[in-house]
């Protein structure tokens, strides 16, 4: 099996951070599951708060630094991608979507994306499903299936939250290799013609 690349990039912006301890846990369960296959693993982790100016910098002109680049390049490289984000005002932050504004074109298509975000209380996990998966599917991005949420309570030390946190971390690592996941067509992108319909075929 070849060596794979995991790209990672967080989006919380103060230290310390959940949002930076959960893409943290979400990597290294991504590498157990990987390595549990047969791969070599390398990961790359990002914190966006330090990119913030050139995030910016990108959006107005269109062109990235010197010092964004290479973690556009990397994340275009990464044979899969985690994302965590803060929620704010019930979404994605501003930093995070700045982030996925300038990623080349088409460079998620078909690259396993991680989803995952943090929030103040577990009714803000409605982000996942509600914001971040559209906005990957929109970019034609291999969303595994379970999406991760930590609300304050999940980080409890032997809680059942925390156990549930932790299934849940695993469960998603092990989806993100989706070389043997079988490809579920779209009814609607091959309807019956109608004809056929009407003939009973």
């Amino acid at each position: 099996m070849k060596r794979r690349l995991i790209a990672v990039a967080s989006a919380g912006l103060r230290q310390p951070s959940s949002t930076l301890l959960l893409a943290e846990r979400l990597a290294a369960a991504t590498r157990r599951a990987l390595e549990r296959l047969g791969a070599e693993v390398d990961v790359q982790s990002v914190e966006l708060r330090d990119y913030g100016h050139h995030l910016v910098n990108n959006m107005i002109t269109g062109h990235p630094s010197e010092e964004l680049r290479p973690v556009l390049d990397t994340v275009a490289r990464a044979d899969g991608l985690i994302v965590v984000t803060p929620t704010f005002s019930a979404s994605y932050s501003g930093l995070f979507k700045m982030f996925v504004d300038v990623l080349d074109e088409g460079v998620l298509e078909d690259k396993p994306v991680l989803m995952a975000a943090t929030g103040g209380t577990a009714r803000h996990s409605l982000v996942l499903d509600q914001e971040m998966r559209p906005l990957f599917s929109s970019l034609r991005a291999a969303v595994v299936t379970t999406g991760v949420f930590a609300a304050p309570e999940d980080w409890g030390s032997g809680h059942a939250s925390a156990a549930s946190l932790a299934d849940r971390t695993e469960r998603a690592a092990g989806e993100v290799d989706r070389r043997d996941t079988p490809v579920v067509e779209d009814p609607y992108m091959t309807p019956t013609p109608f004809e056929d319909l009407l003939a009973g075929g």
